[in-house]
């Protein structure tokens, strides 16, 4: 008998109301907690963020798997820690 998989979890942060440069911020500081290959989802009201979070996954390692607006005041992030 084969034990069903685990779905990968998923950490979710809520950044909506902080101002650039916070988002990115917070969102650095969570994944230093987190282990290489967890998916972090990321929501973000700053507009400036769809320009500050690739740079961020860039900059940092992490791969951005999905940047999706959610309507004109939000958008989703999803990465992959660590690559």
């Amino acid at each position: 008998m084969t034990a069903a998989p685990d779905k990968q979890a998923i950490t979710e942060l809520d950044l909506r109301g902080l101002k650039c440069p916070l988002p990115v911020l917070r969102a650095r500081k969570t994944a230093k907690g987190l282990a290489h290959g967890t998916l972090l989802e990321v929501l973000v009201s700053d507009p400036r963020a769809q320009d500050d979070f690739p740079a961020f996954c860039e900059n940092d390692g992490h791969v951005l798997l999905a940047c999706e607006a959610e309507d004109d005041a939000l958008w989703r992030f999803r990465l992959r820690i660590g690559g």
